[in-house]
């Protein structure tokens, strides 16, 4: 992604948390291409530590809106933790992934699903019946082992990690990603892994 481009979405994501928290004015969506449909999701970081994750999985509102509702809902709606304060938006740091469109996985076995998987490049959305989860590329750098990674997303999506069915489906993604913390400023684009890191 463009390197301006990617500057724009953390400061959007920055000022619409900074916009519910103090008051400042709200981010514009100031470019047309924010206005295509998008889908993004939201990390934020306090010394290295996750304070909260939420986004989509499909573009299916403009990029400018996505942006904006998922910022406030990792800062203020993450069930895991507590909303944001004030005084944790100094060093708050803010990643903004920006997804492409699901590609669906075609096995019949789960030793096939594995094989397709791309350890440090592949974000992957498990759905089966009513469950459904999804680990972005990034979640590979803790879990680089494509079975261990595969059994923590079924429990994400709250099914045993032994689980398997044929009716599981499988996708994967890719993302342009970007992070940023106020301290430097400056969004650093995050360098893709090296196939099968």
């Amino acid at each position: 992604m463009d390197p301006v481009r990617g500057r724009m979405l953390v400061e959007t994501a920055r000022q619409a948390i900074a916009h519910q928290l103090l008051g400042t004015p709200p981010p514009v969506a100031g470019e047309p291409w924010l206005l295509a449909p998008g889908a993004v999701f939201v990390t934020l970081r306090r010394g290295g530590a996750l304070r909260g994750c939420i986004g989509s999985l499909e573009a299916y509102r403009p990029l400018f809106e996505d942006l904006r509702a998922n910022a406030l809902a990792a800062a203020f709606h993450d069930p895991r933790f507590p909303s944001l304060r004030a005084d944790e938006l100094e060093d708050l740091e803010i990643e903004v992934s920006l997804l492409s469109p699901p590609e669906p996985l075609r096995f019949s076995s789960e030793e096939e699903a594995l094989a397709q998987l791309r350890p440090g490049r592949d974000g992957v959305v498990l759905s089966y019946r009513g469950h459904r989860g999804t680990f972005l590329p990034q979640v590979w750098k803790q879990l680089p082992e494509p079975r261990r990674f595969l059994a923590r997303l079924k429990e994400k999506a709250g099914l045993p990690a032994d689980f398997w069915d044929p009716e599981i489906a499988l996708a994967r993604y890719a993302v342009d990603t970007w992070c940023s913390s106020s301290g430097d400023g400056e969004p650093r684009p995050q360098a893709p892994p090296a196939a099968g890191a």
